[in-house]
């Protein structure tokens, strides 16, 4: 028997989802750790049991995922209009040495990627999907990059990256603390701030915005639906002028969505309300999430999975590695280095939102850090998707 859902239906089950996973997030403590997304958890729930009744005999899914592309291209344009180049002043040098950082890690996970794909005999843009894209990129950067690698011929793709940005995001909440222990100790670092100085510096602009209203909300959501027309209108002449080279709509929805906001800040800095756009922008993800997990056909990469754990082992050995020799030297071979390096490890393999668990739970046994609070919030949210996107563009187009 075959359960065939419509766009709506679809939605309301992704929706379903998301509310589930959101209620088991809360209640445990395990998901919480690791930062696990509500749309993943309930997503894989449902892929899940969808793949047992199907390999069972007793029913499978159809499901009409065509608004999961809308959500996708709204997620992406509240990405953009968030990325202010005021905030690369506030965070000064050590911010463009860390944002530096950060785009060399995504060439060298796009590098690794691809490498140990020939070592297993997978298509390198198989091997790309454990790279860059799931890893800095997380589960958001692994849905929206897996769908256009499939759209390219290369099955299971998406699934691939969902599973390694699921590994990768497990993995950046384990190793941030004992890499930070271990430079603390070796290194016998302190903290010269006062206890709770990183409340007081961490950036954020929305605790000084007014409170949402009709007008700010319908302005913002009007600014999130041009950069989507605009990024669509530059994929296509981008295609056009390069003689058929992918740019994805997301990818152009976001960097018009940066123009918008930097044209915006310069003549008129009170029409932005990141209040209403993080309020769009979460609610679009969890639900472009929750709709792409819930259709993995988990049974087409049971075979991929060796390849997959070890290429995504060797991407934390090398990060580890990266943190201790480099970036910690580079960013100053202090107890602010130290702090910055756990947010590395969180958001280079998993999410921001990793990052800053791993930074809270740093500063709360060893003292605050006024500049790991401004830099890695900046970088980790906003700035990364600016460098990265390039370079995972430039790869799949390498090994289309």
């Amino acid at each position: 028997m075959t359960i065939e859902l419509n766009q709506v239906t679809t939605l309301f089950l992704a929706m379903a989802l998301l509310l589930l996973g959101n209620l088991l997030v809360r209640k445990s403590k395990i998901l919480q750790k690791f930062c696990i997304p509500a749309p993943v958890v309930g997503g894989l729930l449902f892929a899940i049991l969808a793949t047992i009744l199907k390999t069972t005999g007793i029913v499978s899914f159809t499901l009409d995922t065509s608004l999961q592309n809308l959500f996708m291209l709204t997620f992406f344009a509240t990405v953009g209009l968030g990325a202010s180049f005021a905030l690369i002043k506030l965070g000064g040098k050590l911010l463009i040495i860390y944002w530096i950082a950060c785009a060399f890690l995504a060439l060298m996970q796009n590098v690794i990627g691809v490498s140990m794909s020939y070592l297993f005999d997978i298509h390198p843009l198989i091997g790309m999907m454990a790279g860059a894209v799931s890893m800095e990129g997380g589960h958001g950067g692994a849905t929206a990059y897996g769908t256009t690698v499939e759209a390219m011929g290369i099955d299971s793709a998406f699934s691939i990256g969902i599973a390694a940005a699921t590994f990768g995001l497990v993995a950046g909440g384990l190793i941030g603390g004992p890499l930070v222990k271990f430079l603390i100790n070796k290194y016998n670092l302190k903290s010269n701030e006062a206890a709770g100085a990183e409340d007081t510096y961490e950036y954020n602009a929305e605790l000084h915005e007014p409170a949402i209203s009709v007008d700010n909300f319908t302005m913002q959501a009007f600014l999130i639906v041009a950069s989507m027309a605009g990024g669509s209108l530059l994929g296509e002449a981008f295609g056009r002028l390069t003689d058929g080279i992918a740019l994805p709509n997301y990818v152009g929805a976001m960097f018009v969505a940066v123009i918008i906001r930097n044209v915006i800040d310069r003549f008129n800095g009170n029409i932005i309300h990141m209040k209403s756009i993080t309020l769009i922008g979460d609610v679009a993800l969890g639900i472009f999430l929750s709709m792409a997990l819930m259709s993995i056909k988990l049974w087409e990469v049971a075979g991929l999975a060796l390849p997959l754990l070890v290429i995504v082992f060797v991407q934390v050995v090398f990060l580890v590695l990266f943190a201790i020799f480099v970036l910690f030297r580079i960013l100053g071979k202090n107890y602010d280095a130290a702090v910055m390096c756990a947010g590395f490890a969180g958001h280079g393999l998993g999410a921001t939102p990793n990052a800053m668990a791993n930074m809270a739970a740093v500063t709360e046994r060893y003292g605050p850090s006024r500049t790991a609070y401004l830099i890695v919030p900046i970088v980790g949210a906003f700035l990364i998707d600016v460098v990265s996107m390039p370079i995972i563009i430039t790869t799949i187009n390498l090994f289309s």
